[in-house]
């Protein structure tokens, strides 16, 4: 081989391998950090509140019987609790989650519970460990009743009247 094929080999390798580093510094910072939000929505948001112009989502209307909140019944965040009228309900690390849960196996943004009609669905937003109803992972928006526990992490979830 020539010394000029070997010093391309060469430059190609170590340009392969700094995509690789910053993708992976890239990874990390976004699941320690959150997704970056663009200056644009950011004014757009900002401005929307400021105007009172934005309404949250709203719930549906109560029967009696349904659930009022979603309660941590088992991990290191116990007790804390999210009322269903807020829906959708994030649960996660990051700051913007309605249920933030202090462990290492959640993501930044792990999951959503959310309403369809009379019904509550929880849905995983992609994690790396996955949301668990029971022992089985959901890969799609599943039905929650009372009393139904969702795991994510080491903690588990229910919803409550």
């Amino acid at each position: 081989m020539s010394e000029l094929t070997l010093f391309l080999i060469r430059i190609a390798y170590l340009a392969i391998l700094w995509i690789f580093v910053l993708s992976a510094i890239s990874v990390i910072r976004s699941d320690m950090f959150g997704a970056r939000v663009p200056e644009g929505a950011r004014a757009t948001r900002g401005s929307r509140a400021k105007a009172g112009k934005a309404k949250p989502a709203k719930a549906p209307p109560k029967r009696r019987g349904s659930p009022t909140h979603v309660l941590v019944t088992e991990g290191a965040n116990t007790g804390e609790r999210a009322e269903l009228e807020n829906a959708p309900i994030l649960i996660g690390r990051g700051t913007d989650a309605a249920i933030r849960l202090d462990d290492d196996y959640v993501s930044t943004r792990h999951a959503r519970i959310a309403a369809s009609g009379d019904q509550w669905f929880v849905e995983d937003l992609g994690s790396t460990n996955g949301t668990y109803i029971g022992s089985v992972r959901i890969t799609q928006p599943t039905t929650l009743t009372l009393g139904t526990q969702v795991r994510i992490g080491k903690t588990i979830l229910e919803l409550r009247k």
